[in-house]
């Protein structure tokens, strides 16, 4: 069992953090997912056994900042999902830390989710996990005689959907993939995990790897 403690802590919430890490570490949690630095240090040393994976709120896209985390103890670092496969195979080939990686679910217009515009209009964060997802409203773009350019879906990227590269991901070492389920379903989550499923299956079988283009 992983369980999620990623958003941005406020100073005056550390203690209950550490509180809640504590708990959870009683339970019998396998993995705490951690944004913040200086509680995921205090997990490392406070609570041996409790492996700490590095949220990808913490936005780590080079390897320079995985051997960082691999240094200060961490198990597993979920990395931005910008990087490319090409950028994903270095990273595996030259560290020794769990990879996990987004394959599906809804991206963001800004960098790994580190984006102001739900909390800037709404008051609701999304690094403090309360995204409202303003970027899937329409918009019209207006240049300064307030002319419309374009409108629609201005800023709400397609969905990534990584059923194709589950093969190439696997060979370039990913330990882990990551699909999203925030604000989704159970039906959704239980749908679109049993296809993962099956096609990560498919694909460590050794026979052809064919996606159906029904899915």
């Amino acid at each position: 069992i992983n369980f999620a403690l990623n958003t941005l802590i406020k100073d005056e919430e550390f203690d209950d953090a550490i509180n809640l890490a504590k708990f959870v570490y009683t339970l019998g949690a396998d993995a705490i997912i951690v944004q913040d630095l200086g509680l995921a240090k205090y997990i490392i040393d406070n609570l041996p056994g409790m492996d700490v994976h590095a949220s990808t709120q913490m936005t780590i896209h080079n390897l320079q900042g995985v051997l960082a985390l691999e240094k200060l103890g961490f198990k597993r670092v979920v990395l931005s999902r910008e990087l490319s496969l090409a950028d994903i195979r270095y990273i595996c080939a030259n560290s020794n830390i769990e990879i996990e990686t987004f394959v599906h679910g809804a991206l963001c217009i800004s960098y790994s989710g580190q984006c102001l515009f739900s909390s800037t209009i709404g008051a609701r964060s999304g690094n403090r996990g309360k995204c409202a997802q303003p970027c899937r409203l329409p918009y019209k773009l207006m240049n300064e005689n307030e002319q419309i350019l374009d409108q629609g879906y201005l800023l709400s990227p397609r969905d990534l959907c990584s059923l194709q590269y589950i093969p190439d991901l696997i060979n370039a070492g990913v330990t882990c993939f990551k699909i999203e389920g925030r604000m989704k379903t159970p039906e959704y989550v239980a749908t679109v995990t049993s296809i993962y499923r099956k096609y990560i299956d498919l694909a460590l079988s050794g026979n052809d790897y064919v996606v159906d283009e029904k899915v």
